[in-house]
């Protein structure tokens, strides 16, 4: 059974910075690539960033691309998303995502089977 354990959220203020940490646990995880979702209040999730299983390749969405840097520690089997010029609308619940099967990030993404269970990130003044 995998088990993703997310941490490193909190309050901060706009223009500041968080790393997110996911811990995950109960299969291979350096076979896998990994992403990042957010779920803001009234919105439906979106994906935020993946990484492919080997940790060269990465992909983000428009809204966070040159300001969250997702990366992996395959030996920790650990995730990382460090989050930079934080906006009050980036505030959301994240949450770290493992896929069913092996594959590109794409494939991946598009077979997410297994969530977190989020760290919230609340950006306000």
């Amino acid at each position: 059974q995998v088990q993703l354990v997310e941490s490193g959220g909190g309050l901060v203020q706009p223009g500041g910075s968080l790393r997110l940490s996911c811990a995950a646990s109960g299969r291979t995880f350096s076979f896998y690539a990994m992403g990042w979702f957010r779920q803001a209040p009234g919105k439906e999730r979106e994906f935020v960033a993946g990484i492919s299983r080997s940790g060269i390749s990465t992909k983000y969405a428009d809204s966070v691309n040159g300001r969250f840097t997702i990366s992996r520690d395959n030996a920790k089997n650990t995730v990382y998303l460090q989050m930079s010029s934080l906006k009050p609308e980036d505030t959301a619940l994240y949450h770290c995502a493992a896929p069913s099967r092996m594959g590109t990030i794409d494939e991946a993404m598009g077979a997410i089977a297994y969530w977190g269970q989020g760290t919230q990130v609340t950006v306000s003044s």
